[in-house]
């Protein structure tokens, strides 16, 4: 019973804008509702479970302060950036929706959702309590759930052998720019280790100076479905269901958890 409640808790904790009892009733489906807490509702399914999802496509973004639950949020870039805290997963719920920045999520792939780094980048994340470190795209936002720092999808909580406990205590380091065109899952998968760094894939820079302009830091906004503001190259955003598939050189977005 323990295992089979903490395999629901797994896939209800790293929920953040869908709602959980949206996941009940209805599993997050094409026909998405407006969660009364969040405010927002999750986009329509874009590719059927089974399906090839298409890699890529998505924009460069940084993005401007939004609020989830009370709380705000300031996207940044920050090439410095490190620190530790728990990590949890998302799959199912979220497979075949759009992420923040316009490309859609596949659960097998390499990739995370982060509240504030720039998208798409990579990132180091360490599992501290077995060493295992792989280098993972974070082209997402979340999760909005306690002091939780990234969430991964299931393939790369299986390679950091976490999956079944469903959260896990991580290092998670910025590293460089991601880029946008075709599928890095080899290419990262295969930077996985065991009790020592996850090394940078070839090809990959990693510059001292930002990779990404300074971020611009306007008062917070008082709900995430204000429109968003912000300069050049970026593109005002809303937070609303998305219709259609994106065009080129749009940036308006919403991925799964009701962001942009």
């Amino acid at each position: 019973m323990w295992r089979g409640a903490s395999a629901a808790v797994a896939r209800i904790a790293p929920v953040g804008l869908c709602a959980v009892s949206t996941i009940f009733l209805a599993q997050c489906s094409s026909s998405p509702r407006i969660d009364p807490h969040w405010g927002v509702s999750a986009s329509q399914r874009v590719v059927d479970p089974g399906d090839p999802v298409p890699k890529g496509g998505g924009v460069y973004r940084v993005g401007s302060p939004y609020t989830v639950a009370g709380r705000v949020y300031v996207p940044e870039a920050d090439p410095h950036y490190a620190t530790v805290g728990l990590a949890s997963w998302y799959g199912d719920d979220f497979h075949g929706r759009y992420t923040a920045n316009g490309e859609i999520f596949d659960r097998n792939g390499i990739s995370a959702a982060h509240p504030t780094l720039p998208m798409p980048c990579y990132v180091r994340v360490t599992n501290l309590s077995n060493g295992r470190s792989i280098m993972v795209r974070v082209n997402d936002r979340g999760p909005y759930v306690g002091n939780r720092v990234i969430d991964l999808s299931v393939r790369a909580a299986r390679l950091l052998d976490f999956y079944e406990r469903g959260v896990a205590k991580v290092k998670v380091e910025y590293v460089s720019r991601a880029p946008i065109a075709g599928s890095d899952d080899r290419l990262l998968e295969a930077t996985l280790r065991t009790n020592e760094p996850a090394p940078v894939p070839g090809g990959i820079e990693v510059a001292g100076a930002p990779i990404f302009p300074p971020s611009p830091r306007p008062p917070a906004v008082p709900t995430i479905l204000a429109r968003a503001q912000e300069p050049p190259p970026y593109r005002p955003m809303r937070a609303l269901s998305y219709q259609g598939q994106p065009q080129s050189g749009t940036a308006q977005f919403l991925n799964g958890r009701g962001l942009y």
